[in-house]
């Protein structure tokens, strides 16, 4: 098994709290309420960006060609996803200039700057690759079609492309990480801070 499939079906603990959450299961169903909906959209925009610089941290520290390449497409990635988050703001008429980043959120960008900026790759990858694997999990097990209002979200993280750009950090987290206590420890906190955000998007 390798690396980040351990850690994967070690984390199912979180993985089944995710999905069962309130936030989560009213996207799935199309009943969570608009504005719940949209404040998450600002947050997540918020994250997003801070995703995308700690890509940018970790592809200016790699070491080869393959993995400077491999964060430029992961980096290219998260632009094509606030691309997506720019859409749903003008068609749901969502203000996302200003947005004020709640305490979870904070959390984990603060949690995900840090490590990019001081842990090695391994760790790096293994603190950034909860968040993909998770809404490529959500996406392919929620039902698009009883989705309603959120059918969009959702077929876009059930997409075979995001799939795929989930399994390119996943191979380099293979690749650059080890079986150690701080590649485990970033992995659970991830995960933890995953959950904290979604339980946080239930408070308007």
């Amino acid at each position: 098994m390798t690396l980040s499939a351990q850690l994967w079906s070690e984390n199912a603990d979180l993985v089944a709290d995710v999905l069962a959450n309130p936030f989560v299961r009213g996207i799935g169903d199309g009943t969570l309420e608009r504005e719940l909906f949209a404040g998450y959209l600002a947050q997540d925009a918020f994250f997003l960006e801070s995703f995308a610089r700690a890509y940018a941290l970790a592809l200016a520290r790699s070491d080869d060609t393959a993995t400077l390449l491999a964060f430029a497409d992961l980096l290219a990635g998260v632009r094509e996803e606030l691309g997506l988050h720019a859409g749903y703001a003008a068609s749901w008429g969502i203000d996302m200039a200003g947005v004020k980043p709640a305490a979870a959120t904070l959390a984990y960008t603060e949690f995900l700057l840090a490590t990019a900026a001081t842990g090695g790759l391994g760790v790096v990858c293994a603190a950034m690759t909860p968040c993909m694997r998770l809404y490529a999990h959500i996406g392919s097990t929620l039902d698009e079609a009883s989705a309603g209002p959120y059918a969009q979200w959702v077929q876009t993280y059930a997409d075979p492309g995001f799939e795929e750009v989930a399994a390119l950090l996943e191979r380099l987290l293979d690749r650059h990480g080890e079986d150690s206590p701080a590649v485990r420890d970033a992995y659970r906190r991830a995960m933890r801070l995953e959950l904290a955000f979604f339980t946080a998007a239930l408070t308007p």
